[in-house]
Parts: structure tokens; sequence; C-alpha cells
């Protein structure tokens, strides 16, 4: 009977130090494709890597990292890299990168700028990781989740930040002569005229390449990790 229990107190001191170890393991690869993927976010954000001109439109790729922490990291961590993408944004418009209309709202207000540069890509990295959970519960397919989450991100990107953007400046100057430029007379017609098409090619070209991206990740650690 001793015998039995001294098996039992070594199988769970075992089991024990495994659960230890695998621990500490997946801290370190959530630490290493945390800083991965802020490093690749801060070059795409710097580098025509980030924003590429197709047409006359110019598509941002800076939500693939964002698509990619989603679906193979928790959605704290999608939310951090989500926090890196607003911050490479806002330290653009600080600079005058981002644009005219940018540069014109951090003059009236650097704090407001701040939060719409961050809060929304914070929510968009998060809210992608939960969907990308919710899907990956009910997909059967083990693929479907991926698509799903490679779409929602970009969506969420536009949706988020222009619904932050007319709610801290739509009576703004800025705004309001691109209002004016375009004729909307009104927050969904203004809407529709500063997204246009763009958003829609966004979300086409994220979804395809996010998809494709993340999967192949997946797939290749999943054998790592055997």
């Amino acid at each position: 009977m001793k015998a039995m229990t001294s098996e039992k107190k070594d199988e769970l001191k075992n089991k024990s130090q495994n659960n230890a170890r695998t621990s500490r393991s997946e801290s370190i690869y959530e630490l290493a494709a945390l800083g991965l993927l802020t490093a690749i976010s801060f070059i795409m954000a710097f580098t025509p890597l980030g924003f590429v001109p197709i047409g006359v439109l110019t598509v941002t790729f800076m939500t693939i990292p964002v698509i990619v922490s989603a679906t193979v990291l928790k959605p704290r961590d999608s939310a951090i890299i989500g926090g890196i993408f607003g911050i490479t944004s806002f330290i653009k418009t600080v600079t005058g990168a981002g644009g005219v209309t940018m540069a014109g709202l951090f003059q009236i207000n650097p704090f407001l700028t701040f939060i719409l540069c961050i809060v929304p890509r914070v929510l968009e990295g998060w809210l992608g990781g939960l969907i990308f959970q919710a899907v990956r519960k009910i997909d059967k397919t083990k693929f479907v989740s991926y698509i799903v989450a490679s779409l929602s991100v970009p969506v969420l990107n536009t949706l988020l930040f222009m619904s932050t953007l007319f709610i801290f400046f739509y009576n703004s100057e800025p705004i309001q002569n691109i209002a004016n430029a375009k004729g909307a007379g009104n927050v969904f017609a203004l809407f529709v005229a500063m997204v246009g098409i763009q958003a829609v090619v966004e979300a086409v070209v994220c979804c395809i390449l996010g998809t494709a991206v993340s999967k192949a990740l997946a797939v290749a650690l999943k054998k790592v990790k055997k």
C-alpha cells in the first residue's frame, strides 16, 4: 500500500514538472512570437511593405501581423500587436508622414488623436482573436476560422477607426473640408465617401494573404511542437 502511494506521488510530481516545463515553453514561444511580430510591424510601417499602391488606391497590409497574432496566439497578444500598429500610426502622424488630415487632427487635439490611433487597433486585435477562438470551436474544417479572422480584422480596423474618428472629430475643420469636397451631407454618406472601394480592396487582399500566412504558420508550428 505504501509502495502504491509512493508511486502515485512520483507520478504526480512528474506530471507537475512536465506541466511546468510546458508552461515555460509556451511563455518563451509567446514572447518570441510577440517580439517577431512587433519587429515585422515596425518594418512594415516605415517601409513600402506596409502600404502598397494598387492603381489609384493605397492598400495597407498593417493588419496582417494582427491577423497572424489573432490566429496563432491569444487575444491579449493580438491586442498587443494591434497596439503596435496603433503606435506606428501615431508616430507617423506626429512626424507628418500620416497624411495632411491626420496632421490636422493632431494639431487640434493631440490626446484624442493618440486615442484615435491606438484604441481602435487594440480592439481590432483583441476582438479578432476572440472571433477566431469562437469560430474555431465550431469549425469542423479547421480552415474557415482562419478566413473569418483574416476578414474580420481589416473590417474591424475600418469600422472602429472611422467610428472613433467621427465621434471625436466629425465637426472639426479637416473632416468637414472632406465632407464639403465630397458633397457628403450626413455621417453615413461621409463614411462611404472616405472609405470607398479602398476598404473593400484592403479587406479582400488582407483576407487572402492573412489566411494563407496564418494557416501555413499554424501548420508549421503544429509540426514543430510534435
